[in-house]
């Protein structure tokens, strides 16, 4: 049985999440900056968040996301489509950090269902953990979903990531809540209501994805004219964006039966309803577990090979 000391972690734009694995057991977390918000170089940040840890004698660290970006620790440049386990591992680049190697994933690239460029970096590793924990995702043709900041609709075929498409649909959330008359009124203060998200969902059922951009203002004017609390017009505004988003992934990826979405918290909980609200059979895989499997299934890879 495998009893080897590794540090694995998901460094990403807006967060780092840091663990320390014995074997297939966490002994310890730890949470730390997005590659966006360092006021230190990537490599003291890191080598001050795992200081203690060395004392364990970790082998190497292993790290996906941001990090990878040319604004992160060290470049590695993306893996294309389609791509497998393999592929993806071998396309690791190493460095050292104080004596300590560490490993960082490529992102992926692809021509994406609209015919354009598109990238992901972190989103990979999550969708290799998912396959590593849910054997029915190895064979056959599958449509996953990654709500986030850039949300990734993502197609896997017998083991494979053939393509991808984003949408910032939480990048957009947050700006027009922050940024935009549709937060006034101390929407942007607010928590979005599960009753105005539910009519929003409504709204984009009744009226169509086209119809998105017309329908947000309606945000705006309910306040106005119809006392829409600021927690039902944030909900409301949610309602819109995601159920846009999961009506237009069906014009890209074609029917959908039943959809696997990876991630944790609100967010995910809330494609969940979406997608069942059009008929769509949605499971959940959590991200955390996620990024620990599809780590250790690159790290079995690479060191298979080694």
């Amino acid at each position: 049985m495998d009893q080897s000391i590794v540090i694995v972690g998901d460094w990403g734009g807006s967060r780092l999440r840091l663990w320390l694995r014995q074997g297939k057991s966490v002994i310890h977390r730890r949470d730390g900056p997005g590659v966006t918000a360092l006021t230190d170089s990537p490599e003291k940040t890191f080598l001050d968040l795992v200081g203690d840890w060395r004392e364990a004698g970790p082998d190497h660290a292993i790290l996906c996301g941001m990090v990878g970006s040319r604004m992160g620790w060290t470049e590695a440049p993306y893996a294309p489509c389609p791509a497998t386990t393999g592929e993806i591992a071998a396309r690791a680049v190493r460095i050292e950090a104080a004596g300590l190697p560490v490993r960082i994933v490529p992102g992926l690239s692809c021509v994406n269902p609209l015919g354009g460029p598109d990238v992901m970096r972190g989103e990979e590793t999550q969708i290799l953990g998912a396959m590593s924990l849910d054997a029915a995702l190895r064979s056959g043709r599958h449509l996953l979903v990654l709500p986030g900041t850039h949300n990734k609709w993502a197609v896997v075929e017998d083991g494979q990531i053939t393509t991808f498409l984003t949408a910032p649909i939480g990048e957009t959330f947050a700006l027009l809540k922050a940024h935009s008359t549709l937060g006034a009124g101390g929407g942007s203060l607010a928590e979005g209501s599960a009753a105005g998200f539910a009519r929003g969902l409504t709204r984009i059922a009744e009226q169509g994805a086209g119809r998105l951009t017309h329908l947000m203002f309606e945000t705006r004017a309910r306040q106005l004219l119809e006392a829409m609390t600021p927690a039902d017009a944030m909900g409301f505004l949610s309602g819109l964006l995601i159920g846009a988003d999961v009506a237009a992934a069906r014009d890209w990826f074609g029917p959908m039966e039943a959809v696997t979405v990876i991630g944790d918290g609100p967010l995910a909980a809330l494609y969940v309803q979406a997608l069942a609200a059009t008929g769509v059979t949605a499971s959940a895989v959590d991200g955390d577990a996620a990024v620990l499997a599809g780590l250790s299934m690159i790290t079995r890879h690479q060191d298979a090979s080694s």
